[in-house]
């Protein structure tokens, strides 16, 4: 295992897509949820707790070996909004041509023929980590951050939020950020003996409900 791959796997620059999302962010803004560093931190909080909790769980379940037509329809299970659901698989299909060039893997050209549309996100980004010799509370981790790194990043774009503030945010949840990491491969290492039911399932439906209304938004900056 090369730990270095981690830092390959959660770069912002690695070509997986995830520049043109927002993860409810640009919505957020335009209601008046987000108007600075307070109610950014606050997002991220929420989303890291609900949608960047399940996630991890999925990815740390994918590294462990878990089986992936599994995991994406438990994915699909527990995204009610069909435009996340849409929004996940493009970057499941983005992250899984990035991380086949990068680390050329069976199991993520099997993942490619079996879906041709992407599959979830999480899951490719699992199978990625696995391919990268990478173990699940790394995967569980570059998920996690994720979760909150995008609305930060696009939350400065948007506002033009100082980015010495948006990352104060993001160092000021990284305790949480184990916490739900540590969580997540918990779960995972139940789904192994339990199954896909012992997945998270934790719910933020403002968060469905706001990326709905943002799809149908005629001019918009980010894909979600």
């Amino acid at each position: 295992m090369s730990r270095a791959a981690l830092l390959v796997l959660a770069d912002g620059r690695f070509p997986a897509g995830g520049h043109a999302h927002s993860g409810g962010a640009e919505a957020a803004v335009k209601a008046g949820r987000i108007s600075g560093a307070a109610g950014l931190e606050e997002f991220c909080r929420g989303r890291l707790h609900t949608a960047g909790l399940v996630s991890a769980a999925l990815a740390a379940a994918a590294v462990l070996g878990v089986d992936a037509r599994e995991l994406d329809a438990a994915a699909d299970a527990r995204t009610p909004s069909p435009a996340l659901r849409a929004a996940a698989r493009k970057l499941g299909r983005q992250l899984t041509r990035a991380a086949r060039a990068t680390w050329p893997s069976d199991e993520l050209d099997a993942l490619a023929r079996e879906f041709p549309k992407g599959a979830h996100q999480p899951v490719v980004l699992g199978l990625a980590a696995r391919a990268a010799g990478l173990e699940a509370v790394d995967a569980a981790y570059c998920a996690a951050y994720e979760s909150v790194s995008g609305p930060a990043s696009a939350t400065v774009r948007l506002l033009s939020l100082d980015p010495f503030d948006a990352t104060g945010v993001l160092a000021r949840l990284a305790p949480e950020l184990d916490r739900v990491a540590g969580l997540a491969v918990e779960a995972a290492r139940r789904v192994t003996e339990a199954g896909v039911e012992a997945l998270p399932a934790a719910s933020a439906p403002l968060l469905e409900i706001s990326a709905e209304l943002h799809a149908a938004w005629p001019v918009r900056l980010f894909a979600s």
